[in-house]
């Protein structure tokens, strides 16, 4: 979805508001598809000083299984929008990733949507930041509470081990 900005690029102080909703249904990331539903993104997009600047917030559902413990899960993600719209870019090689092109007049609502959501997916997917894991020997998921695994003791601390023993 274009966002028609002409209105507001020769206005400092103007300001237009957008919402949409994107079909992010095809990312894939790792062997899984996390984004069913549609993603919905809203925000204004303002002229600062001659500056087109766009705030606002996606927001969607994730469903995954966790890296760490294999858990299926579903969770909500907000991420922020705060990006600058500029009529070119100067220097394409070294891209700053809140830095977008207008193509004419316009900001590809899609493509912004698109790549915020890619650049904020964490490197891994885990139904949530504590998670525990699976145990090493036993494989019981340590979310659910200890396993009764015995910590394998170094074998430089045998004889150590032999002491207390006694």
């Amino acid at each position: 979805m274009l966002l028609a900005l002409a209105k507001i690029m020769d206005m400092p102080g103007e300001q237009v508001s957008f919402s949409t909703s994107v079909d992010l249904s095809d990312l894939r990331y790792g062997s899984s598809y996390p984004v069913s539903e549609p993603v919905l993104a809203g925000g204004t997009v303002r002229n600062t000083a001659g500056v087109l600047v766009m705030t606002g917030a996606i927001q969607t559902t994730i469903h995954g299984v966790c890296d760490r413990c294999a858990d299926p899960f579903d969770r909500e993600v907000n991420i922020p929008i705060d990006v600058v719209l500029v009529t070119e870019l100067s220097n394409e090689d070294n891209e700053d990733e809140r830095i977008f092109p207008l193509e004419g007049d316009s900001a590809d609502l899609d493509d912004i949507v698109r790549t915020l959501f890619v650049l904020n997916l964490d490197s891994k997917l885990l139904c949530s930041p504590d998670c525990k894991g699976l145990c090493c020997r036993c494989g019981k998921n340590l979310n659910e509470g200890p396993c009764g695994c015995q910590k394998e003791i170094d074998p430089r601390f045998a004889a150590l081990k032999q002491l207390l023993e006694k």
